[in-house]
């Protein structure tokens, strides 16, 4: 418990102290015009109250994210605590906070526009493909779990058919109107019931004082499944401490940002929330698996399906009838409130793209409409398959942003430092992954390790050979 808790207090000492060296590296300036001021457009670049803007940046960048992966995590042992709290500090928050930064300084653009400057036009062509595919299959994947749960509660009239509409017909309305009618209103509200949530989990587990693993007792790999923690810890832990997915929604935020000093609490400072969020988690599961229902689901596998029961069963168990009713209230709307942000990320992104002012909702349905026939399309098919390789997709997605944020920082003469680490090990976790993984080549773990470690050296060698001619 000791170790929980000292992880607790460097995961807010790090949002004061290096969650300022960060600011300072990329040095803010208060008395900058924001996009929300300067584009003000009464639908996107919309300026929001500092409070709003934070709860919604964390709904977005959150959603089930920093609970079922630190679940999921969890079975790895003090490691997941260690990469919880590390990767939060010196990775996630780091990553989220430049690329809103950036964003902010550059109008608001999107993500694959942000690194086109900086990584060249071929690789923004081919990220701006990357992530608006991968924002209508988050939309589309987050329609399934919602509206499944919400037919098991209510009556067989409504079935699975019916409520997977009524969460697209939001979907629509939450894509199409400004920002500040459904989910400048609805959002906050929503990250209050999930930091309702962990409070109330936090206090249960300082009151129950749960036998958890301490620094002491090493970094030995307990997974079930003997999944090794290099790479696949660091993918099944990814919005609980570094997530590419961040990256496309911090743009939204930036365009209804009112001063530029309040960046490193909106951005940098949800990610360090969430990571609290991912620790609190991590220490309920694995409190959990030394129960006797805890220990049949920590043999059984890592799926999302065992992630919910222990929800359920914890918040039930610690936080009541009440708590009960929360976590289902928060694992319907948190998957929503991060599909509906998605589909409007790709909006966004092709508006970018083809230069398409979104004033007018007619330019908005021209974007939208292409974009919803294409998540409804997706409905249709099987995503055991496909669903895995977006964890991969997603880190994949933080490596070119991390390797951006380096390039911006190298050509600003800024300390690069604080992203070429990241971006390194990233890029190894990323590069391995796709080699030992079971949807990937599947080959041995030594083998897999040194593939991507050279792909990694690769890399470094080429970014060098770049800077010394710059």
């Amino acid at each position: 418990m000791i170790s929980f808790i000292l992880c607790f207090v460097i995961l807010l000492a790090g949002y004061f102290f290096y969650g300022a060296f960060v600011e300072r590296v990329f040095d803010i300036n208060k008395n900058r015009q924001t996009p929300a001021y300067a584009c003000q457009d009464g639908v996107d670049y919309l300026p929001l109250s500092t409070w709003k803007v934070f709860m919604i940046q964390f709904l977005n960048i959150a959603g089930l994210g920093p609970i079922f992966g630190a679940i999921m995590g969890a079975k790895f042992g003090m490691a997941s605590f260690i990469w919880i709290v590390v990767g939060s500090i010196f990775a996630g928050a780091t990553h989220d906070f430049l690329a809103g930064m950036l964003s902010l300084r550059n109008n608001g653009e999107s993500l694959p526009e942000l690194i086109g400057y900086y990584l060249g036009p071929s690789v923004k062509q081919f990220m701006r493909g990357l992530t608006v595919l991968l924002m209508v299959l988050v939309g589309a994947v987050f329609v399934a779990g919602p509206a499944k749960l919400l037919a098991t509660l209510t009556p067989e009239t409504f079935t699975l058919t019916f409520w997977a509409c009524v969460v697209f017909v939001y979907y629509i309305l939450a894509t199409l109107l400004p920002v500040d009618k459904i989910i400048g209103k609805v959002y906050p509200l929503f990250a209050i019931v999930l930091l309702f949530m962990a409070a109330g989990i936090f206090i249960m587990l300082l009151y129950h004082h749960p036998p958890l693993p301490e620094f002491t007792d090493g970094l030995q790999n307990i997974h079930p499944g003997g999944l090794p923690i290099f790479p696949m810890m660091f993918v099944s832990i990814a919005c609980g401490a570094i997530s590419g997915f961040h990256a496309t929604q911090s743009p939204l935020m930036a365009r209804c940002l009112i001063n530029e000093k309040y960046g490193r609490p909106v951005f940098y400072g949800a990610m360090i929330v969430e990571g609290m969020v991912a620790l609190i988690w991590a220490a309920a599961a694995t409190y959990f698996f030394h129960t006797e229902e805890g220990i049949a689901l920590f043999a059984a596998g890592s799926g999302n399906d065992n992630a919910a029961v222990i929800v359920d069963r914890i918040t039930k168990e610690w936080l009541g009838t009440v708590g009960g009713f929360l976590a289902i209230l928060g694992m319907i709307a948190a998957p929503i409130t991060s599909g509906d942000t998605a589909f409007r990320s790709a909006r966004l992104i092709v508006a970018d793209f083809l230069k398409l002012d979104q004033k007018l909702v007619l330019k908005r349905l021209i974007i939208s409409i292409p974009l919803f026939v294409g998540g409804f399309l997706l409905l249709q098919m099987d995503f055991s398959i496909i669903w895995r390789y977006f964890a991969w997709l997603n880190q994949t997605l933080a490596v070119f942003t991390l390797w951006a944020l380096t390039v911006y920082l190298v050509v600003s003469g800024k300390f690069y430092i604080i992203t070429l680490i990241p971006a390194i090990f990233m890029t190894a976790v990323c590069a391995t992954y796709i080699f030992i993984a079971p949807e990937g080549l599947g080959l041995p773990e030594r083998i897999s390790q040194v593939i991507g470690v050279t792909i990694t050296a690769l890399v470094v060698i080429i970014f060098l050979l770049w800077k010394k001619r710059l």
